[in-house]
């Protein structure tokens, strides 16, 4: 199938699926809601900016899993495992990923995909303009709620080695890699490894 078609499909496999699964899990999302409200009384929803597709900058969406206004407290962009500014409530959605929920929202706004480089903040590790030309290939495709540096290491490795897995990906994309990460992410998620340490 020529790339184009399959980029095609793949917003078309995005959008579709992103209404089908706020329809069918609108009860755990509903839950959730409820028990993030009911631990604090604080927001909900966590919205940052993040850079997407050739550095436009835009709001994602997250459950809340940190207290209000954790990113002025402690030590701010950075999460320890241990970090205090977590929720009790927030420790699971993290680990299950459920946190991530609420992107499904970005992706029906054409703001994401789900598989595709994560969207760094928009001036951490650096801004988009200082970036060296061969990391800029990795903002030619949406950014994913997964991908696959998420499923080679997700925050256990550093920035640069995240990148070259985005590149990667977007040099030899397909819808066949796009199964193959979605699949392995089930495996990453369960593991529960590399939550931590810088925001993704």
């Amino acid at each position: 199938m020529v790339r184009g078609m399959q980029k095609f499909l793949k917003v078309l496999i995005d959008r579709l699926f992103a209404g089908l699964f706020l329809v069918v899990f609108s009860p755990v999302l509903l839950g959730i809601a409820i028990g993030i409200k009911k631990e604090d009384g604080g927001p909900v929803f966590f919205r940052q900016e993040r850079l997407g597709k050739n550095g436009r900058v835009f709001k994602i969406v997250k459950f809340r899993s940190m207290v209000p206004d954790a990113m002025s407290k402690g030590s701010g962009l950075h999460i320890q495992p241990n970090d205090d500014r977590i929720t009790r409530i927030g420790r699971f959605l993290r680990k299950s990923s459920l946190d991530e929920l609420p992107q499904l929202v970005n992706i029906l706004k054409g703001e994401m995909s789900f598989i595709g480089p994560r969207p760094p903040v928009p001036t951490y590790p650096k801004r988009y303009e200082d970036y060296e030309a061969w990391v800029l290939v990795r903002f030619q495709m949406l950014p994913g709620m997964t991908g696959l540096a998420q499923v080679s290491g997700r925050n256990d490795i550093d920035w640069y080695e995240r990148f070259r897995y985005d590149v990667d990906y977007v040099q030899d994309w397909s819808l066949m890699k796009d199964i193959r990460i979605f699949l392995l992410t089930f495996k990453t998620v369960l593991k529960g490894k590399g939550i931590y340490k810088d925001p993704t």
